[in-house]
């Protein structure tokens, strides 16, 4: 089972979580794959991949952006593998300039972000991580996050740093082999 965990003001329609779908569909494995819907509130949202993973024990996670921060959590909270795609390393710091009103890219719901969401997040802070849990892709032409952050970070991790690129990693779909591999997930069908 892969879980995709889609960042701030995304969602399950995000091309990335796309992407993965068909590749697991076009594999026979397509009901291997989650996408939940977050909540705006990190707690929430955190209570509700606890949940989704208390399902699939054993579970890959895929984290794009907040996303990542999330799998990071999750990772060493189960002892799961986590693909963490341009993660946000501290995102209460980045994401304090953006209380207030926001909007999601793809549905176009609004929500207040608060004080207590960046609480919230910080209190989802992973002190240590272990290393053979994660594989990062990150792009070193991420206009939101920098790069340099998620690699210091996630130092001794397997890695891979593109260069160029974006924040929504539009070349997502030349690693799909890869991510699917560190997941455990077999290149042909299950029999």
């Amino acid at each position: 089972m892969v879980v995709y965990i889609h960042g701030f003001n995304s969602s399950p329609a995000s091309s990335k979580a796309g992407l993965l779908r068909r590749k697991l569909e076009s594999l026979g494995r397509g009901r291997e794959f989650s996408a939940p819907a977050l909540p705006h509130s990190p707690a929430t949202a955190a209570a509700l991949l606890d949940d989704v993973i208390a399902k699939h024990p054993g579970a890959a996670l895929v984290g794009s952006s907040l996303g990542g921060y999330y799998a990071t959590y999750l990772a060493e909270k189960h002892g799961l593998k986590a693909v963490l795609l341009n993660p946000a390393v501290r995102p209460y710091e980045l994401l304090k300039d953006h209380l207030g009103m926001q909007q999601n890219f793809h549905t176009g719901e609004r929500y207040e972000f608060t004080v207590r969401h960046v609480a919230e997040l910080r209190a989802l802070e992973v002190d240590r991580i272990t290393p053979s849990h994660y594989l990062l892709l990150a792009a070193t032409g991420d206009e939101v996050l920098d790069y340099r952050a998620a690699v210091e970070r996630y130092r001794g991790c397997r890695q891979i740093v593109v260069q160029g690129g974006d924040h929504s990693l539009s070349n997502f779909a030349d690693y799909l082999d890869v991510v699917l591999e560190f997941c455990g997930m077999a290149r042909q069908g299950r029999k």
